[in-house]
C-alpha cells in the first residue's frame, strides 16, 4: 500500500514538472514596466538602463517600455536604442496612455523594441532630424518660411542632408531587424509623416493595438522574438505587472539637464562664489554657489554642448564682474554681447525639450547686467565718499594735546592715546587737528590760531 502511495506521489511531481513551464501564472515570472514621459535626454537613458538591468537581474519575462514623448536628443536616443538591442530581456514598446504620442526620437525607439504596440488615440511619427544648433531665431522671425525646396521638403545644407540620410539608414535598419515597414519609416524622417494607432497597425509599423497592459500582455503572448541572438517565444498572458518608478537621482537629472536650468545653476554658482570672495566669512553663498556650479557643469557635461559657446558665456560673466568693480561702458556691453552669443551657440544640436529659450537668455543677461551696474554704482559712490576707517579716515579729526615737549608729544584721539608731532609749538589742553598718519604717529596742526585752537 505504501509503495502505491509513493508511486502516485512521484507521478504527481512529474506531471507538475511537465505542466509548470507552460503556466505563466505559476512560474513566478513578472512583467516589469517603465514609463518614459517627456523629452528624451540623459535622464531617460539612465532610467531605461537601470530598468533593463533590474529586469535582467530579476529574470523578468518582459520589460514594458511605455512611451509618451515629443522626442529629444539624438545622442540619448541612440544610447537607448543600443541598450534595447543589447538587452537580454524582451522589450515591448507601448505608446500610451490614450492621447500620448511617440514623436521624433520616440519613433526610432519604438522601431527598436522587440514588440511594438500603441493605445487607441495615440500617434507616432514626425521623425525628421532637428536642425543643428546655432543662433536660434527670435520670436516672430521669418527664418524658416522660405526654407523649402521644389518638393516642399526642408532645404538644409550639406551637413543637414548627411544627418537626414543617417537617420533614414538607422530607421530602415531597425525596420529590417524587427520586420516592420521601412518605407513608412523613411517617410516619417524625410517628410515628417505621422500615423494614428489604427493607421500604424495597417501600415505594419506596429504589431497590435492594446487598450491597457493586461490586453497588451495577452496579445504579445506566443509571439516569437529574437533576443540576444536567439529565438524566444513570449509567455506573457496573465503575468503580474510591476511598475519601476524613477529614483531621486533620475528625477534630479531630468530637472538639471534642461539647458536653461543648467545655465541658471551656473549663474547662481558664479555669483555665489563672487559674493563669498568679496565678503569672506558669509559661508552660505560660497556653499550654495559651489553646489550650483558643480551641478550646472555636470548637467552641461551630459549635454551635446558647443564649448565655444560655453567659453563665450563665461567670458561675458567675467566681463560683467569686472564692470561691477571697475565701471566702463565697453566691458558692460561686451559682456552682455558675449553672454547672449554664447547662450545662442551653446547646444550643438537641439531637440524637443532641449533648446535654449530667449525667455531665459534675455532676462538672465538683463539681470546680470543690472547686478553689474548696481554694484558699480555702489563702488563709484564709495570712491567719492570720504574714507571711514583706517589712517585716511583720521585726516581732519579734532584731537586734544595731552603733553608736549619740543616738536612732539601725545594727544587724545578717538578715546586713545597717540604719539604726535607738529611743526609749531603746542601746549597741553590745546585742540588741534590731524593732517597725516605715519607709522602710528599723528601729524597735527592748530585748527584756529586766533583763539589758541579752541573749537567754535
Amino acid at each position: 500500500m505504501s509503495i502505491a502511495r509513493v508511486a502516485v506521489f512521484a507521478a504527481a511531481l512529474m506531471a507538475a514538472a511537465v505542466v509548470s513551464p507552460f503556466s505563466s501564472a505559476g512560474s513566478g515570472k513578472v512583467a516589469l514596466s517603465v514609463a518614459i514621459d517627456g523629452a528624451i535626454g540623459p535622464a531617460s537613458t539612465r532610467q531605461l538602463e537601470e530598468a533593463l538591468d533590474t529586469a535582467a537581474k530579476r529574470d523578468a519575462a518582459v520589460l514594458i517600455l511605455q512611451l509618451d514623448t515629443p522626442g529629444g536628443l539624438v545622442t540619448s536616443m541612440r544610447e537607448m536604442i543600443a541598450d534595447i538591442l543589447a538587452s537580454s530581456v524582451p522589450v515591448i514598446g507601448y505608446v500610451a496612455p490614450s492621447g500620448g504620442h511617440a514623436a521624433s526620437a520616440g519613433t526610432y525607439i519604438l522601431y527598436a523594441t522587440h514588440v511594438a504596440a500603441m493605445a487607441p488615440g495615440t500617434n507616432l511619427g514626425a521623425a525628421t532630424p532637428v536642425e543643428l544648433g546655432g543662433l536660434p531665431a527670435l520670436p516672430g522671425s521669418d527664418k524658416d518660411k522660405d526654407q523649402k525646396d521644389a518638393t516642399g521638403r526642408p532645404a538644409g545644407d550639406a551637413m543637414m542632408a548627411k544627418v537626414t540620410n543617417d537617420a533614414v539608414a538607422l530607421i530602415r535598419s531597425l525596420a529590417e531587424m524587427r520586420g516592420r515597414n521601412g518605407d513608412w519609416g523613411e517617410k516619417a524622417v524625410r517628410e515628417a509623416a505621422s500615423l494614428s494607432a489604427n493607421a500604424a497597425l495597417q501600415e505594419h509599423v506596429i504589431d497590435f493595438v492594446a487598450r491597457d497592459t493586461t490586453e497588451l500582455l495577452q496579445l504579445a503572448d506566443g509571439r516569437t522574438v529574437e533576443v540576444g541572438g536567439r529565438k524566444e517565444v513570449l509567455a506573457t498572458k496573465g503575468l503580474p505587472v510591476e511598475t519601476l518608478e524613477p529614483g531621486w537621482f533620475i528625477r534630479l537629472l531630468a530637472v538639471i539637464t534642461d539647458p536653461n536650468t543648467a545655465i541658471i545653476l551656473m549663474l547662481v554658482g558664479v555669483y555665489g562664489l563672487v559674493f563669498e570672495f568679496t565678503s569672506p566669512g558669509a559661508v552660505a553663498p560660497g556653499v550654495i554657489g559651489t553646489i550650483c556650479l558643480v551641478l550646472g557643469l555636470y548637467a552641461l557635461n551630459l549635454l551635446p554642448i558647443n564649448y565655444t559657446g560655453l567659453a563665450l558665456m563665461l567670458l561675458g560673466v567675467a566681463f560683467l564682474i569686472v564692470e561691477a568693480f571697475n565701471p566702463t561702458v565697453v566691458l558692460g556691453v561686451g559682456g552682455v554681447a558675449a553672454f547672449l552669443l554664447g547662450s545662442a551657440m551653446l547646444l550643438k544640436v537641439e531637440g524637443p525639450g532641449f533648446a535654449m529659450s530667449w525667455a531665459v537668455i534675455g532676462p538672465a543677461a538683463a539681470l546680470t547686467l543690472g547686478l553689474a551696474l548696481l554694484t558699480g554704482t555702489y563702488v563709484w559712490a564709495a570712491r567719492k565718499n570720504p574714507p571711514r576707517v583706517g589712517g585716511e579716515a583720521m585726516r581732519g579729526l579734532p584731537v586734544e594735546i595731552l603733553d608736549w615737549q619740543g616738536g612732539e608729544g601725545h594727544v587724545l584721539a578717538l578715546g586713545e592715546r597717540w604719539r604726535a608731532k607738529a611743526g609749531e609749538p603746542m601746549q597741553p589742553g590745546d585742540h588741534v587737528e590731524v593732517t597725516a598718519v605715519s607709522d602710528l604717529v599723528l601729524t597735527v596742526r592748530r585748527r584756529d590760531a586766533g583763539n589758541n585752537g579752541a573749537i567754535k
